[in-house]
């Protein structure tokens, strides 16, 4: 497999969100031909289309990373049965202007972790309607509806032993994914 470069996009912005701790810690899985870059949204102004002509140098500098990268990891948690604002205005900026697109074709993976029993499987199922649009092709097997439960991460931070074998499978489907997937 060749080196690949996944931007990895938290959808919360609060520092100690447990998506944020899955995110840093599901990276350590990868092997070392693997390069993620941690996107910043939290900086992006309000999506308003009168800017599309003039967008603020954080949207720029947001679609130039994206656009670096093979693929797109969306760790996201649920708020209200949907996906977070935050994350909804960093896809709008990312696809505007019209035509000038920064998603089209980066296959994409979701995963997240919630202390509900369904995790952010609602957020997840809106994210992938919103990604089709986007004609991001998204990893639709195994689903990652991940639970928080004691033990889930160890002490150190990392994914305990509990899931660290099933994350880790995952980890190998997402890099298949997405360097099967990327550029086409």
């Amino acid at each position: 497999m060749n080196k690949l470069n996944i931007a990895v996009i938290v959808g919360s912005l609060r520092k100690e969100s447990f998506n944020r701790h899955l995110a840093n810690a599901i990276v350590k899985l990868a092997p070392e031909n693997v390069n993620f870059k941690f996107i910043e949204i939290g900086n992006l102004p309000l999506y308003n289309q009168d800017d599309d002509d003039h967008q603020a140098d954080s949207v720029k500098k947001m679609k130039a990373e994206i656009g670096e990268c093979d693929g797109v990891l969306f760790v996201t948690p649920e708020y209200n049965r949907s996906i977070p604002g935050v994350l909804k205005n960093a896809l709008d900026h990312g696809s505007r202007p019209y035509g000038k697109s920064v998603w089209g074709k980066k296959p994409a993976a979701i995963i997240g972790i919630s202390q509900s029993p369904v995790g952010t499987a609602l957020a997840q199922q809106h994210l992938r309607g919103v990604l089709a649009t986007l004609d991001m092709p998204t990893l639709c097997q195994p689903e990652m509806f991940l639970q928080l439960k004691e033990g889930f991460f160890d002490e150190a931070g990392d994914i305990g032993q509990g899931g660290r074998q099933f994350i880790q499978s995952w980890m190998d489907r997402l890099l298949s994914w997405i360097s099967a997937n990327k550029g086409s």
